[in-house]
């Protein structure tokens, strides 16, 4: 019999990563990995560089999510060189922001996420793809889809500067101000995003909501496990994408810890295995007590669905309808903590979080498009040169990104530190894995539909690799050499 299941490589993420699962004498499930076998240096090679250089530099360690990195590197260098960001550069920083999270969302939830659930879990793989969805769900469908992404990647490259990798933040600002003329077009884009973003949400209700099997598959207890949550928040308890203060909720929904990005060390700390070159956070003030849940476990999600759990409401009126019937969905609208939503806790229902997340930031959009002083010229501070620290946050698509930085006299940095959105949800990326493994594989048997719903535990937090191993200098190794025979080890390297 089996004894154990390898998927390798593991599809529709970016970067690199295998799931190993080891089963019993009995066929059943005994444990399950979600290994990541990547490392890049982003920390160690950033140091001795230019700190205003941090935005372009570290906005290539994914071409997925560049725009994410570059605003908190951008953020980082406001505080690091005490010049707060003017406000039409601000302006423009979270309309750029707001165009890529309808990208990347549109890409998630059609390329990459959306297929498990438009063509089906057990559909064949070959089927399971955007080609495969446009079959489903018509060649219209793909055509917005495309149109989507074309007609944001235009304006994001228009107001970054160059597309893909943009160029446009400075310390305390902005490169360029925007025209009458990009204002304009900024709001005909926001308001297309905003059909589409509806058009999406309608198309989930019916395929996913509508339909028993996907509906159970949503509400079940596969995908379920109660962990904290984080996500930012503006003052009034809203959700933020950009800007505000960084909010965790116990798996009821009381407050647990609202602080600002600067103060993360004394919340977050990083937990490391010797079979991942990615480390696992968690809340420094509850501790690790490994890869379990509940409130006495200090692993944390940060997610679109943990964005939600921890916001009180929505900033934007479409959004906040269908928060609102996101929340009634499962039962929990105004059943938490001083009559807060309780928590949403069915991992697969990140991907209707996802879509009420991409109708916000259309909004959202079309709001800073139509803000009448967009266009202020002021957009660019004098900024001097000091050492200093700094820390900048933002929401990635994936979840709270940090981005630490220490730099001398001479403006070169000497210290810098990243914890991003996949590293977050490492822990409860394992034990979403787990759970699906154990629920599903029985007698050592495992098809290929049943595989894929294993991959969907780690695919609904739409992970970046790349991203996340970002560090060197403290990455464990187990090396083993085995015999091709027996499998027998022949030597063995270690390095904690």
């Amino acid at each position: 019999m089996t004894r154990r299941i390898t998927i390798d490589p593991i599809t529709r993420l970016e970067g690199h990563g295998k799931i190993e699962i080891f089963l019993d004498d009995a066929g059943e499930v005994s444990s399950a990995y979600f290994q990541i076998p990547e490392l890049r240096g982003f920390e160690s090679f950033c140091v001795g560089r230019h700190a205003e250089e941090m935005p372009s530099i570290t906005n290539r360690i994914c071409g997925v999510c560049p725009e994410a990195h570059h605003m908190a590197a951008a953020k980082a260098l406001d505080n690091l060189f005490g010049v707060p960001c003017l406000p039409a550069a601000a302006r423009i920083r979270e309309l750029l922001y707001c165009a890529f999270f309808v990208t990347d969302h549109t890409t998630h939830f059609y390329c990459l996420g959306g297929p498990d659930f438009i063509v089906g879990p057990d559909a064949p793989k070959e089927e399971r793809n955007i080609l495969g969805v446009i079959r489903k769900v018509g060649l219209d469908v793909g055509k917005a889809v495309i149109a989507c992404r074309a007609r944001n990647h235009d304006l994001i490259k228009k107001l970054g500067g160059r597309g893909i990798h943009l160029c446009g933040a400075v310390p305390g600002g902005w490169s360029i101000p925007v025209t009458p003329e990009l204002a304009a077009e900024a709001r005909a884009a926001a308001q297309e995003n905003v059909a589409f973003a509806r058009f999406s949400l309608e198309a989930f209700h019916r395929i996913v909501l509508d339909d028993p099997a996907h509906r159970d598959l949503l509400l079940g207890d596969l995908y379920l496990h109660r962990t904290y949550s984080m996500g930012t928040v503006d003052p009034r308890g809203a959700l933020s994408l950009y800007d505000g203060r960084i909010r965790v909720v116990d798996p009821e929904g009381q407050e647990f810890a609202r602080y600002d990005a600067k103060d993360y060390l004394d919340h977050v700390a990083e937990h490391v295995e010797p079979w991942s070159y990615l480390k696992f956070p968690f809340l420094k003030n509850v501790g690790w007590k490994g890869f379990v849940d509940g409130a006495a476990s200090g692993v944390y999600q940060a997610t679109p669905l943990a964005r939600l759990n921890v916001a009180d409401r929505m900033a934007t009126p479409l959004a906040q309808e269908e928060f609102e019937r996101f929340y009634a969905a499962f039962g929990n609208l105004g059943t938490g903590p001083g009559g807060r939503n309780a928590p949403v806790h069915h991992r697969l229902a990140t991907h209707w979080a996802r879509l009420i997340e991409l109708l916000y930031a259309a909004e959202r959009m079309e709001e800073l498009a139509h803000h009448p002083e967009l266009c202020d010229p002021q957009v660019r501070p004098v900024v001097e040169l000091r050492a200093g620290e700094g820390v900048g946050s933002v929401e990635a698509p994936r979840g709270t990104l940090t981005h630490h930085y220490r730099c001398d006299d001479r403006g070169l940095l000497t210290m810098v530190n990243l914890v991003v959105g996949t590293t977050n949800n490492n822990a409860p990326m394992g034990m979403s894995i787990a759970r699906a493994a154990q629920g599903l594989i029985h007698g050592g048997q495992a098809s290929e539909g049943i595989l894929n719903r294993i991959e969907m535990a780690f695919r609904l937090y739409d992970p970046c690799c790349s991203c996340a191993t970002h560090a060197i200098g403290q990455a464990p190794l187990d090396l083993r050499i085995r015999r091709a025979s027996d499998g027998a080890v022949l030597d063995r390297v270690v390095r904690d």
